[in-house]
């Protein structure tokens, strides 16, 4: 079992957020308790099993029981406790903001500590940040955010970037995970807030 390091907290905090959202996600498409549970979990995990996939280790979903506790405990609480069904939509955007900033972090960290060069370090943390979020949106029958105009993966990759840069110029951890995943999330929530979107190709009328 790995120790209580500042990436591990980070990341046990990452899967509460996303385990959250999923909770809140399958909350508002009427999924039973164990539905709810079911996305919450796979929200949370899926991207970071994908990471340790991608550089060699064991997932740590599976050697390491805080993993799945968290995720399991957070989104049975989460059925219990989520708020009216008025205020899911934000809710999960705010959730969803707040995992991808520290997910996209500790997965570009923990790449870099096993020796994967920056460029392929950011992409193996973007997409540490957005799986979760799309298996959720899969599991609950809508597009995934990702997909859409918004600015979704381009906050991940931001994040990324600004954390590998950090870490080039031996940050001290704990103020480059901060930095990093705030500069997501709030780079996330501007967007939503102010309908940023990426560019879509435009059809012709025949």
């Amino acid at each position: 079992m790995s120790s209580l390091s500042p990436l591990v907290v980070v990341d046990l905090i990452g899967i509460a957020v996303f385990a959250a959202s999923g909770a809140v996600a399958g909350v508002a498409k009427r999924l039973d308790l164990f539905g709810v549970i079911f996305v919450g979990f796979t929200a949370a995990l899926g991207g970071g099993i994908l990471r340790d996939v991608f550089v060699n280790v064991q997932p740590f979903a599976f050697v390491d029981w805080r993993y799945a506790t968290v995720a399991v405990v957070t989104a049975a609480a989460t059925f219990w406790l989520h708020p009216a069904v008025s205020r899911l939509r934000w809710t999960v955007l705010l959730l969803d903001a707040a995992g991808l900033g520290l997910f996209v972090v500790t997965g570009t960290l923990k790449a870099l500590d096993a020796g994967i060069p920056p460029v392929g370090a950011c992409i193996i943390g973007m997409i540490t940040g957005i799986g979760g979020g799309l298996i959720r949106d899969l599991l609950t029958g809508e597009i995934p955010t990702v997909l859409r105009r918004e600015i979704y993966a381009v906050a991940g990759l931001a994040g990324c970037v600004s954390v590998a840069t950090l870490d080039a110029l031996d940050t001290q951890r704990p103020i480059s995970i901060a930095l990093a995943a705030t500069l997501t999330f709030v780079l996330r929530m501007v967007a939503i807030r102010r309908n940023w979107s990426a560019p879509t190709a435009t059809s012709r009328d025949s």
